[in-house]
């Protein structure tokens, strides 16, 4: 993530930001004075990313990588917590998590070559993604009920 994190990547973030922004306004049931602050919000973050070098968001973005993980059961808001119970498409995400997270370690150890930062580009942005959307994608979908034998209470 740390080589991942070019000049090009930062524009992405500020497009993707932008976007958020966009569709928070556009699409969510806000009022007046949050739509502003998200709007002031993403330019405020644009600008910071604009500002600062490239260097300096991968060394943001992989202490983020990490502390994020802190917040983990926060950010799950799926009404089950067993994979079992959840919808088949979940166990698809987090498959495809994990194979981000190998590939991401894998090009870790290699010599950066122009290749190998896009993957490490598109995996950094999966891998956020991942985490950040999750209070939106875990409550998705159609959950299997769980067994009186597990929320029975004495």
């Amino acid at each position: 993530m740390l080589r991942a994190t070019t000049d090009f990547m930062v524009d992405v973030f500020c497009v993707l930001t932008a976007l958020a922004a966009l569709f928070a306004v556009w699409k969510l049931r806000l009022s007046f004075v949050t739509k502003v602050a998200v709007v002031v919000g993403a330019l405020v973050a644009i600008v910071l990313l604009k500002t600062f070098d490239a260097k300096f968001w991968g060394v943001v973005v992989m202490g983020g990588a990490v502390v994020i993980l802190f917040f983990l059961p926060w950010l799950d808001k799926s009404p089950v917590r067993s994979i079992r119970y959840r919808p088949g498409w979940h166990k698809w995400m987090y498959g495809v998590f994990v194979v981000f997270f190998v590939v991401l370690g894998y090009l870790g150890i290699q010599p950066p070559s122009p290749a190998f930062t896009l993957m490490a580009q598109i995996g950094t942005v999966f891998y956020l993604g991942f985490f950040l959307l999750m209070p939106w994608w875990s409550r998705m979908g159609e959950f299997k009920p769980v067994p009186q034998r597990i929320t029975f209470a004495h």
